[in-house]
């Protein structure tokens, strides 16, 4: 790391303040975006996650992807199934096992609603060249990390 110590401490103190504002208007975005769509804000956040899942998952882990308690996952999946975003199928390899599967005709009109809010927003990162790039996904992919072990500590009583 190259610079002095003034500037690094000017630019972390800025980066801290930045963070929060950064945090904070996400959360807000996502809770308009949750009202609009009927949903919890949490209940939001699953389901741009199992939009990421390669399939349909067991509501273990709906538990895992959220942080949540199996119980708190179940009411989540319960939820998101009342307003049609998902369904609950037997696995047909398994039928013990009961998949969380999410409806392709709730997920499309999911898309097109982020599509007309989000415009094209790769715009936001014309002026970067790809090494900028590369730092922005390392810092993102640290932070979900980060913060990912954070929910953890604090859903088991570690402050």
């Amino acid at each position: 790391m190259s610079g002095n110590g003034t500037e690094r401490a000017r630019l972390l103190a800025e980066l801290s303040t930045v963070s929060r504002r950064y945090m904070a208007s996400y959360a807000l975005f996502n809770q308009a975006v949750a009202d609009r769509l009927g949903l919890h804000p949490t209940d939001l956040q699953c389901l741009n996650l199992l939009t990421l899942e390669s399939g349909p998952v067991t509501t273990g882990r709906v538990a895992e992807l959220t942080g949540l308690t199996t119980g708190s996952a179940t009411r989540l999946v319960d939820r998101l199934e009342k307003t049609g975003y998902v369904v609950r199928e037997r696995d047909a390899a398994d039928r013990r096992r009961v998949l969380v599967v999410t409806v392709p005709e709730k997920i499309a009109e999911f898309g097109r609603m982020w599509d007309r809010l989000g415009g094209d927003w790769t715009a936001l990162f014309d002026d970067l060249n790809d090494a900028e790039l590369a730092v922005i996904v390392g810092h993102m992919r640290r932070t979900v990390e980060f913060s990912g072990e954070q929910v953890t500590r604090l859903r088991e009583g570690r402050e």
